[in-house]
């Protein structure tokens, strides 16, 4: 940053130096001035903001007290208000000469950059330069701040490369997981029909039913009665025993024979 203060300078008028009462009254914001820079440099810069804002009281197109209340607002961080101050030096159109305006360009810079408004920056490190082309530190400034930018605007492409291929791979890896899980519910659903066709079907026979074991006896299958040939055939076996009902009688069966045959 440039020198933080103006340089007091006796002014005369017609080569004869004036008075300290005449000056005085002549330039009453002089005094708050001089209590400011003394204020300054001994770095109680809260005391000299007070001092200058009385000394714009005074004078309010004082270009020193504009410019050094720039500093003290500088110098307590406050880079808003400095840039705004150090504006209004840079910016007048009458009361300052080319040289201030150089100084009031190249610490608008500074607040401007203190900020990280870098394009801001540079345009007044050009305006700087422009009127003092000589002003090393101006280049210095300008160069630095340039570099800076473009290695912000590098970090957010590669920042932008690599959110989009962050996003791609989210994209990629989002659409593996639906194909796993399509897969996984064709299987679910090929099981499943696998699972009704199963009971659908009627259910096969284990084996052969076990055959009863020799000698055991059969359950008699169910008679409908006889038939009407049958019936002949049993009226005439009757005529033919009646001879014998006697023994007939005496021996009668209580059953039929379990052969398992429909009579």
């Amino acid at each position: 940053m440039k020198s933080s203060v103006w340089k007091y300078v006796v002014l005369t008028v017609a080569g004869v130096a004036l008075s300290a009462s005449a000056y005085a009254q002549k330039f009453p914001e002089r005094r708050h001035v001089r209590e400011g820079n003394g204020h300054y440099e001994s770095q109680r810069f809260a005391d000299a903001e007070k001092a200058y804002r009385r000394a714009l009281q005074k004078d309010s197109l004082s270009v020193e007290g504009a410019f050094n209340l720039g500093d003290a607002h500088y110098a307590t961080g406050n880079f808003a208000a400095a840039e705004e101050q150090f504006r209004r030096v840079a910016e007048r159109k009458e009361g300052v000469n080319n040289e201030q305006k150089a100084a009031a360009y190249y610490n608008l810079g500074n607040a401007q950059f203190q900020q990280q408004k870098l394009d801001e920056a540079l345009e007044s490190y050009k305006e700087s330069l422009k009127l003092n082309p000589s002003d090393l530190e101006a280049k210095f400034n300008y160069a630095y701040t340039k570099a800076m930018k473009e290695q912000q605007e590098q970090n957010q492409d590669n920042q932008q490369n690599q959110d989009n291929k962050d996003q791609q791979n989210d994209q990629q890896q989002q659409g593996n997981n639906n194909q796993q899980q399509n897969q996984q519910q064709d299987n679910n659903d090929q099981q499943q029909g696998q699972d009704d066709q199963q009971q659908q079907q009627p259910e096969q026979p284990e084996g052969d039913k076990p055959k009863p074991s020799e000698g055991a006896d059969q359950q008699p299958q169910s008679q409908v009665g006889p038939s009407k040939e049958n019936e002949q055939v049993l009226n005439a076996v009757q005529a033919a025993e009646d001879k014998t009902r006697e023994k007939v009688d005496a021996e009668k069966v209580v059953g039929v024979a379990r052969s398992g045959k429909n009579w």
